[in-house]
């Protein structure tokens, strides 16, 4: 039974130990990719990246928007989830990118997604990079909607 989130150093690309692993980062809702951690997502797998393009570019027709969840699968034992949680990519007068309130519902997205595959889930301080976040706000979110539910989490912190 997983209480907690595990930290470790390293690289959230690299997943730690056995068994179907689901690696969920947060994306913007401009279609951009381009920097921060989707960059070593990119440098280890096509896949994930082609498949966000794609879910933009032909959202007028499906779920694309804040709190929506893609998840692809880049191994056999592998997937990565691309979680909608930055809105555009700047802070500005509105402050930072990042939507807690659609990091929660992504994230009650990937908890199904990870009870299904019988996965752990991997990851680096999500919405905390680039979209501004602060992770005293992330943590309970991850706690209640995937430890919460006995999924095991770890979280990578880069050296």
């Amino acid at each position: 039974m997983a209480t907690g989130i595990e930290y470790v150093r390293g690289d959230a690309t690299t997943p730690l130990g056995k068994g179907p692993k689901v690696i969920a980062h947060v994306c913007n809702d401009l279609g951009g990719w381009g920097k921060g951690f989707v960059l070593a997502v990119s440098r280890r797998w096509p896949e994930p990246e082609t498949a966000y393009r794609r879910w933009h570019r032909e959202r007028a027709g499906n779920d694309f928007g804040l709190g929506a969840v893609q998840v692809v699968q880049v191994d056999r034992l592998l997937w990565v989830a691309n979680m909608v949680g930055q809105h555009g990519i700047r802070t500005g007068s509105k402050g930072v990118p990042v939507r807690y309130e659609a990091i929660d519902t992504a994230l009650d997205t990937v908890a199904e997604r990870a009870v299904e595959l019988g996965a752990s889930v991997h990851m680096p301080r999500i919405g905390c990079g680039l979209a501004g976040g602060r992770w005293e706000r992330v943590e309970p979110l991850v706690l209640a909607r995937l430890t919460g539910r006995s999924i095991a989490v770890t979280v990578y912190d880069h050296d």
